[in-house]
């Protein structure tokens, strides 16, 4: 198969830009259907985290079996069947709402994020390898901006249809019989069900879409951004790239900073004592967060700063506002955790800038691993959770887990992304 770096990449990158738009509602969802999940299956707040454990860990157990199949099917097909495994795993939710069984929605969340991880295995390095090497965060950045755009549509549509009047119908399963109750929580699951068959058909016309357009492939050898280290380049394994291996633990800790505002806000206000009528409008607001951060990225990189600057801006940023969401109480607790979200948005495109540089050959399998890190926006909001859970005398006790991860994306923006071989540090002035 012919592949060659398009001349122009403003039709391609609008295809993908559609694609992100979908990641975006689909991901983002999870901050509304946490509550939602709690309130009519009746869950601890470590429970309903699984919604974002179910999602994330299909990265990790896909994205290896997801860069081999696209060594087979090329970047188009690939995403063309991603689309077609999500719609599988959103219509999952039908017989998941009418039986009231967590277990099928976490089935269902878990396929539709294997979906995902093949789309996304095809897509972010389609994004970096499409364009100059220095403006990839830039990219990356107009992609964010189509993908927590749709972030913020999924919180104003679906949290206006799952968590409407949601603190009276709590009161009325409190003060409702076993029976009453029982009917209650039936009536209220099936809110799902609309929506989703809405979705399932979308992801399968998009399918039809990306099949029918003229998406180039493109030549992830063709890379001719500066070599990560001189001379001959004799790896010939992904794991002898240090900066790309860092960059994986990198990501890694960013899902947690990433998604922990988005999927854990909720819970964490209505555990601050927040009514749940108020606190389903945060996730959204971290979401806005986000969205600047993406056109501030899509200004700011490469022209006023460079990605490993951004990311040590945004890890000192996170430091500082984690340590005041911790300090503090009630709403300014919560807005503290909410303004994290603006640096959050420059984590995902700076890291994987400086990771997947270079790599050439190795470029789909190093995608498949820096995908594998995304659980972490599964593991984390768990260990969030069980704080909250363990210490509902000071929740503010879940913010502390965030700490650690940005003091490490503060030595990959210093020194880590550097590591051009495990016993060999690129100056400064050669790296993206």
């Amino acid at each position: 198969m012919e592949m060659t770096r398009p001349k122009t990449y403003i039709y391609p990158l609008v295809i993908i830009a559609i694609l992100f738009f979908v990641f975006g509602f689909i991901t983002w969802v999870n901050g509304i259907l946490i509550p939602y999940f709690q309130i009519c299956l009746e869950l601890s707040t470590f429970q309903s985290l699984f919604v974002a454990f179910a999602s994330y860990i299909a990265y990790f157990f896909m994205a290896i079996p997801s860069a081999w199949i696209l060594q087979h099917t090329g970047y188009k097909k690939g995403m063309v069947i991603g689309l077609v495994v999500m719609a599988i795993g959103t219509f999952m939710f039908l017989p998941a709402a009418y039986s009231r069984t967590y277990l099928v929605f976490l089935g269902g969340l878990f396929v539709t994020g294997t979906g995902l991880a093949l789309l996304q295995t095809a897509a972010n390095p389609y994004v970096a390898i499409i364009g100059p090497a220095e403006s990839t965060a830039q990219r990356i950045g107009f992609m964010g901006i189509a993908n927590k755009t749709a972030g913020i549509l999924s919180q104003r549509i679906l949290g206006a249809i799952f968590l409407l009047n949601a603190d009276s119908i709590v009161e009325s399963i409190s003060a409702a019989t076993n029976v009453e109750r029982a009917a209650i929580l039936d009536e209220y699951i099936l809110k799902v069900v609309n929506p989703y068959l809405v979705i399932t058909l979308i992801l399968l016309a998009l399918a039809v879409l990306v099949w029918l357009s003229k998406l180039p492939e493109i030549d992830e050898h063709a890379d001719q951004s500066v070599s990560a280290d001189s001379g001959t380049d004799d790896r010939t394994s992904v794991f002898q790239y240090p900066y790309l291996v860092l960059g994986v633990l990198a990501l890694f800790m960013s899902a947690a900073c990433e998604v922990i505002p988005i999927d854990g806000i909720i819970v964490y206000s209505r555990a601050l004592g927040i009514p749940l009528n108020e606190a389903r409008h945060f996730a959204e607001y971290a979401l806005y967060a986000m969205l600047v951060g993406y056109v501030s990225s899509t200004i700011l990189i490469p022209r006023w700063l460079s990605q490993q600057a951004a990311l040590m801006y945004c890890a000192i940023g996170g430091i500082v506002m984690v340590t005041a969401s911790y300090f503090t109480s009630g709403l300014i607790s919560v807005y503290c955790l909410i303004c994290t979200g603006f640096g959050s948005a420059l984590l995902w495109g700076t890291i994987w800038g400086l990771a997947i540089r270079n790599l050439k050959r190795f470029t789909k399998i190093g995608s498949a691993l820096l995908l594998m890190s995304v659980i972490g926006g599964g593991i984390f909001p768990l260990i969030f959770g069980t704080l909250i859970d363990y210490n509902p005398g000071w929740p503010q006790t879940s913010v502390l887990v965030l700490i650690p991860c940005y003091l490490f994306l503060f030595y990959y923006a210093v020194w880590g992304y550097r590591l051009g071989r495990w016993k060999t540090v690129i100056p400064a002035e050669t790296t993206v």
